[in-house]
């Protein structure tokens, strides 16, 4: 699934072919699962003849700021993607489908034509991801439900230990919910823990002080570290757990020669580092 880094790639792309140019025309599929709440024809009549001023993100959130309300809201849900002719959509490391060539591409379910040429389209082969119109994106769901985005506005040492007091349940648990973390998937959280250290299991609570200021460290660095890779998992640091976590390998080791082990936390499976994380 697309995370905060994904979804980022996703904005910057966007933001190349849509920021400060007119939409001259959109096509819509005729989808009523990924087209939530509006028609083809509304989206359409929505969107034509606005400009998109900036293109912003929150968590998995993407949205277009226009000229003049509504705005279109995106969520990628499990396989989405923006695309140009000119890209390709990332090749997520739980994927076993390469890319798509044939332009427009399969599963588009929004198009939009710019003044100048440009195209922009989000396919959504699964029908998990979602495409709304809003009035006030940041002030109405989902928005407005999330917690701190950690690109954006992580929080600093004391907020983020106040916010970790007021939870309960596991650590794993707590980093996939968006409403504490907008952004952070199974990856991330896995790569979280196992650079601070601890084990996915543990209850919020049993976290000391220090141990609360790694998760927070940690949790900076990776984001920041994947989004200036641009989602290019090639481009991660090679010690990364990402590199050996997928397929529940039984042979799988870290960089170090440490072992892999696989559980389900928080519904997901897990891959954790016995040897490292406690």
């Amino acid at each position: 699934m697309p995370e905060l880094p994904e979804v980022e790639h996703g904005r910057r792309l966007a933001e190349s072919v849509a920021r400060g140019r007119v939409v001259r025309r959109v096509w819509c599929a005729r989808d009523p699962i990924v087209l939530d709440g509006v028609s083809a024809a509304r989206m359409r009549g929505a969107l034509t003849g606005k400009r998109v001023k900036e293109v912003c993100r929150r968590g998995k959130q993407l949205w277009f700021r226009m000229d003049r309300p509504p705005h279109p809201l995106f969520h990628f849900g499990m396989t989405g993607a923006f695309v140009t002719p000119e890209s390709a959509p990332l090749k997520l490391a739980s994927s076993r489908s390469g890319p798509e060539s044939e332009w427009p591409p399969r599963f588009s379910k929004i198009r939009f034509f710019f003044e100048d040429g440009g195209e922009l389209v989000m396919t959504n082969k699964r029908r998990l991801g979602r495409i709304r119109l809003r009035e006030a994106p940041e002030d109405e769901p989902p928005i407005s439900r999330l917690g701190f985005d950690p690109l954006l506005d992580l929080p600093g040492p004391r907020t983020f230990q106040r916010l970790l007091v007021r939870r309960t349940g596991n650590i794993k648990g707590l980093l996939l919910d968006q409403t504490f973390s907008a952004g952070v998937g199974n990856w991330i959280a896995d790569e979280v823990l196992f650079q601070a250290r601890i084990d996915p299991r543990r209850e919020v609570g049993s976290l000391s002080i220090d141990e609360a200021e790694a998760l927070r460290k940690k949790l900076r660095l990776v984001i920041r570290k994947a989004v200036e890779a641009d989602a290019d998992k090639s481009r991660f640091p090679k010690a990364w757990l990402f590199h050996r976590r997928w397929g529940r390998d039984p042979e799988a080791k870290t960089a170090r020669g440490e072992k892999i082990e696989f559980l389900e936390v928080a519904g997901r499976t897990t891959a954790w580092v016995p040897a490292v994380q406690r």
